[in-house]
């Protein structure tokens, strides 16, 4: 992607948020020949409602363009559609007893200018594990809500409006970054029961951010995250006294701070105009290599890596282990011993359910990685701390 397409898509993301006009240079360098790669672009990511936005704020749609208008009004009813349900869904749990902290997107969106300008695919919720059984039977039975499995770190859910529900009974994840699960782990040690309320908390301002940063260094080594959480990024570092040295001090204990600094560097480029430098250079072609939750290719590349190189990362994915495994058969949670035995069903199912062609290809990619794109990877992981 070129250059002056980029720095155009980030003038009206911010001309979107921050209330701005763009600058007249940054008006002479657009023209209607770069609109259908800006509209690729945001949707890939997410973000087409801003851009769409941002084009209306600064008088650049034309008559001809009017549909990209609409873009917006389905952002507002994303929104109201999971406003409500997350409403209802705080409702049920208060009525129920059951303690519950809402995540990422449901708490960020208050701080932005517009809460629709804040996107999600679904409603993030944290309760105790030793809660989280009963909750998913009152949604099931009482109230409609279809179960659609449960994982290593979460239970799956619809309700009744078709709206997807992660009911997270644990914030340590599967390939969480770094030292994050010990900082991670302690969370309703550190929440809040928000004003008005019984069994609904929240995170400080700080735990919050730590999160924000953890589940994006995540995201990142499993492919990429996407333009939104270094808007949100952004938005939580305008946050009127919040506490720069209570963030920083977790996110060195997390030992994320050198992932954190040279994410915030990079909003600053996209939203501030910053210069660039080489890092945050190598940051922006991952990135925008991939969508919302990155690209197949960044996450082989960067596993490989993690893995310890190309022998062990196809081992990983034939071998997966146990502590994931017991999830998707749960009879191993009470009989680990026949954990070789749910690997071969695994296999199986692998080859006769349609997955097989995935892996293989992800295996076939794995072989041809290059040693140099692979010292490249080793390099620019560990100069953003990961």
């Amino acid at each position: 992607m070129e250059q002056r397409t980029i720095q155009i898509l980030f003038a009206l993301l911010r001309s979107a948020i921050c209330g701005t006009k763009l600058t007249a240079e940054e008006r002479n360098n657009y023209s209607p020949d770069l609109l259908q790669d800006l509209l690729k672009i945001s949707s890939k990511h997410d973000v087409v409602h801003l851009l769409a936005f941002g084009l209306k704020q600064n008088e650049l749609i034309s008559k001809e363009n009017s549909d990209i208008e609409k873009c917006i009004l389905k952002a507002v009813y994303r929104y109201e559609r999971l406003r409500y349900e997350y409403e209802n869904l705080c409702s049920v749990l208060e009525k129920a007893q059951i303690p519950f902290l809402p995540l990422k997107g449901s708490v960020i969106r208050k701080y932005y200018p517009e809460a629709w300008m804040r996107t999600s695919c679904d409603i993030d919720i944290l309760v105790h594990e030793r809660d989280s059984e009963k909750a998913k039977s009152i949604l099931v039975d009482e109230y409609g809500y279809v179960y659609h499995g449960k994982g290593s770190h979460d239970i799956s859910l619809f309700a009744p409006t078709n709206t997807h529900i992660e009911l997270h009974y644990d914030l340590v994840e599967d390939g969480i970054a770094n030292e994050s699960s010990e900082v991670l782990k302690n969370v309703w040690d550190m929440a809040l029961i928000r004003d008005e309320y019984v069994f609904l908390h929240e995170m400080p301002d700080e735990y919050y951010y730590f999160y924000h940063i953890a589940h994006m260094a995540k995201h990142f080594e499993n492919g990429g995250c996407g333009i939104r959480p270094f808007i949100d990024i952004l938005i939580l570092d305008n946050i009127q006294d919040a506490d720069i040295e209570k963030r920083d001090k977790l996110l060195q204990q997390g030992n994320l701070l050198k992932f954190a600094n040279v994410a915030r560097k990079l909003s600053r480029i996209w939203f501030s105009n910053e210069p660039y430098d080489h890092i945050s250079q190598q940051m922006q072609d991952y990135i925008l290599r991939g969508g919302v939750y990155g690209s197949n290719e960044n996450r082989i590349t960067v596993q490989q890596q993690k893995k310890g190189g190309r022998i062990k990362y196809a081992l990983s994915k034939i071998f997966i282990p146990y502590d994931v495994i017991k999830f998707h058969y749960p009879i191993l949670q009470k009989h680990k011993w026949l954990t070789p035995f749910m690997e071969v069903r695994r296999w199986f199912k692998l080859i006769f359910c349609g997955h097989a062609k995935r892996t293989l290809n992800e295996l076939k990619y794995n072989q041809t990685i290059s040693a140099d794109k692979a010292d490249a990877t080793k390099n620019f992981l560990e100069n953003i701390g990961l």
